[in-house]
């Protein structure tokens, strides 16, 4: 229903050092348009595209591309889903946004930002294999609702290193985690050099968090 899975989308207030840190964990830049007035660049391992923006956003967005954003606005609005924002004209990049129960901002964009191929011959960062964007759920029943009525598949993890509930699509996977567990939006890896601890985080310099925790086959 929300189309398929563009990026997640990050405002950085220093677009080069950020652009740095990935950079160093072997993260590739993609080719981007021109549809954005601030810096924008994209950064991805081949199965996690981030998108760095160089504006006043606020907070971190989980983005998906959807052609005819009018027909959804309508499917939306009858499931009584209300929108955070919108975005439309003949003069403006179609977008409109839209928030999960724990407050998540879900942003939809009417067209690609940057060429789908870059993914395909992207190099693993050092980070290991992308998992799943982790989001804090005070209230995961609620939060596993809304995710399926958009088309996502709800499991629960029991065996998980973290129990958490996997929301999941043919593009992208969505984790419902306890607040106590996991603090913050957090993209998740696994590695089989997690290190001893078997889990830790890194904090990119706009504050995104990336957790690399063992392999289960460690």
């Amino acid at each position: 229903m929300l189309g398929r899975f563009l990026e997640y989308s990050v405002a950085t207030p220093d677009i080069k050092a950020s652009f740095e840190f990935y950079s160093g964990l072997g993260f590739s830049q993609a080719d981007v348009g021109d549809v954005w007035q601030h810096p924008y660049v994209v950064m991805t391992d081949g199965r996690i595209p981030i998108g760095l923006h160089q504006d006043c956003s606020a907070s971190a967005q989980i983005t998906f591309v959807r052609p005819q954003l009018l027909q959804l606005i309508d499917a939306l609005e009858k499931m009584r889903i209300k929108l955070e924002f919108r975005r439309l004209g003949n003069n403006v990049f179609n977008e409109v946004g839209l928030r999960d129960p724990s407050g998540h901002l879900i942003r939809l964009v009417e067209a690609r930002t940057f060429a789908p191929g870059q993914l395909a011959i992207a190099s693993p960062s050092s980070c290991g294999q992308f998992q799943e964007i982790a989001l804090p759920a005070p209230d995961p029943e609620a939060a596993k609702v809304f995710w399926e009525r958009l088309g996502f598949v709800g499991m629960e993890e029991t065996e998980a290193p973290l129990k958490h509930v996997c929301c999941v699509s043919d593009t992208i996977n969505i984790g419902l985690y306890a607040p106590a567990d996991m603090p913050a939006p957090t993209l998740l890896f696994e590695s089989n050099d997690a290190g001893a601890s078997g889990a830790r985080r890194l904090f990119a310099p706009e504050g995104t968090v990336l957790r690399v925790q063992s392999s289960p086959t460690d």
